[in-house]
């Protein structure tokens, strides 16, 4: 592959990430570190004419990432911090689970995506992502265990084991990716971002850069294209990605995943056995210092997005949404964005997809989740400075 000078320029331009990704900078993380509010708060529905949906405020934490919900209807929602939260949309209480591993919390790192097995009810698996500290490095790793609560309104995970990690692990605290998602046929899938490294997204000795499907106990499954290459490259199914914070399989099974380019060229792409998407050799986007990278048509070997933004919206958190609530939005994806501090709706036609619509929120949108009843729950960030906000979209009256 091409060499690169960039991870040597890497430090003098960390400071501009923050326009266009989800770098906090040092006051913000700090803040975030000693914020520790998950009170309840009262509703309050948004007055904004210009969406097609009620905003309500539900409840308040600090620095959230990501959620999803029990079959009970309640929500677990995980903080930066290391700290996993039971909230209860009836009592507006919020608990913890205990037993969470130790993680680092710096940067973009720390306790990261939460997922549910998909026989859930019967052995109460849960997946939890993080990030774990190395000898002076760091890297995502992935655990699952079993969901056990308490009536007091939390409750423990328990027989907790990784089942997988980041190879290998680096320096630095941006890029860990690690969100989860199950596929039809109970693979897990893991997002392994590139840790702003660059040049690992194309080196097949690690997992850096690529997307990767296991088996629910974190064992190879059959069929991955690069099995006969051994070692992590037995887990990975596509390659050349850099920054992936959302995975979502459409009503075909088609997987989609969003990531965040340099500066420009976020992108949405189709997930395709054994694909190359490029990075860093080719980004419709470019590198910090104003260095070009050529564009995808210039390669036509590797797989193209199928939606780019240039400015960009900082995609963070997605679904596609088939519930009943929204029903002229059956199908369509939605992309929280950070630094657009936006919703953004994708339509899709087979293999294809645009934006379809913007909804202006301005807040931070780090996870988007569809709840039992087919309303679109938003977590908004806080900026890493804490009182992040549990948001509820339903349609206007």
């Amino acid at each position: 592959m091409v060499p690169f000078r960039y991870s040597l320029i890497f430090l003098a331009t960390l400071g501009l990430l923050t326009a266009c990704s989800d770098s906090p900078d040092a006051a913000q993380a700090a803040t975030a570190e000693s914020s520790a509010s998950t009170a309840a708060m009262p509703s309050a529905e948004s007055t904004d004419a210009g969406t097609p949906f009620a905003v309500t405020e539900v409840a308040q934490f600090d620095a959230p990432w990501a959620m999803t919900f029990l079959p009970d209807g309640r929500l677990l929602v995980t903080e930066m911090a290391g700290n996993l939260r039971l909230h209860n949309l009836e009592t507006g209480e919020t608990g913890s689970i205990e037993g969470v591993p130790e993680v680092v919390h710096a940067g973009q790192g720390g306790l990261g995506d939460v997922l549910l097995h998909p026989q859930f009810e019967e052995n109460r698996q849960i997946y939890i992502s993080y990030v774990e500290a190395g000898d002076g490095v760091s890297g995502a790793a992935v655990a699952r265990a079993r969901l056990v609560l308490n009536e007091s309104g939390g409750g423990e995970l328990e027989d907790l084991e990784v089942i997988w990690r980041q190879v290998p692990k680096v320096s630095g605290d941006g890029h860990f990716g690690h969100r989860l998602a199950f596929d039809d046929e109970g693979m897990l899938w893991i997002s392994s971002s590139e840790r702003q490294k660059f040049d690992p997204a194309q080196d097949m000795s690690g997992n850096l850069g690529k997307m990767i499907r296991l088996n629910d106990d974190g064992s190879l499954p059959e069929g991955n294209p690069f099995a006969d290459q051994g070692g992590v490259a037995a887990q990975v199914w596509s390659l050349g990605h850099r920054n992936i914070l959302g995975l979502a399989f459409d009503a075909e099974g088609r997987l989609w995943a969003h990531e965040m380019g340099p500066k420009g060229g976020d992108e949405l792409n189709l997930i395709e056995k054994g694909a190359n998407y490029g990075y860093p050799i080719v980004s419709n986007g470019m590198h910090y210092d104003g260095e070009p990278i050529p564009d995808h048509d210039t390669r036509p070997e590797f797989n193209a997005p199928e939606v780019s933004w240039t400015p960009v919206i900082s995609p963070a958190g997605f679904i596609i949404y088939d519930g009943e609530l929204f029903p002229e939005w059956q199908g369509s994806g939605f992309i929280g964005g950070l630094s657009s501090q936006a919703l953004v709706r994708v339509a899709f036609d087979g293999e294809s997809a645009r934006e379809a619509e913007r909804f202006d929120l301005e807040q931070r949108i780090r996870e988007v989740a569809q709840g039992p009843d087919g309303a679109i729950w938003l977590l908004e960030d806080g900026r890493r400075g804490g009182d992040g906000t549990l948001l509820k979209l339903t349609p206007k009256e």
